[in-house]
């Protein structure tokens, strides 16, 4: 893949497509052959399904109150949370107070399944 010098997003553009999907995730806010970013929304009272991933990611919590839980560590999550959870590594949200708005960073990209 090869990808433009420069790329943007509108967060709340993001946020408004992510809500609009079954998951409440965007995979493509940026992209490139090392990096992918998309957004992710969790509702108040939301289950967070995920399973483990086979990419490095990082979240960063734009906006909202909940819980993150990785591998046994528990950590609560409020605006300007910075999350780094390894490859492979059992994670999930929980405990979601309110709305979560995450933006998410794979590197390598993230494949859809």
């Amino acid at each position: 893949m090869r990808t433009s010098v420069f790329q943007s997003a509108e967060i709340e553009a993001l946020v408004a497509r992510a809500k609009a999907t079954a998951d409440g995730y965007v995979n493509d806010a940026v992209t490139s052959d090392l990096l992918n970013v998309g957004v992710y929304v969790l509702a108040a009272g939301a289950v967070d399904g995920q399973t483990p991933h086979k990419e490095d990611e990082v979240y960063y919590a734009v906006r909202g109150r909940g819980r993150f839980v990785c591998e046994g560590h528990d950590e609560a999550v409020a605006p300007g949370s910075l999350l780094f959870v390894r490859a492979g590594a059992e994670h999930r949200f929980h405990d979601v107070e309110e709305e979560l708005v995450l933006v998410v960073f794979w590197a390598p990209p993230h494949e859809e399944p």
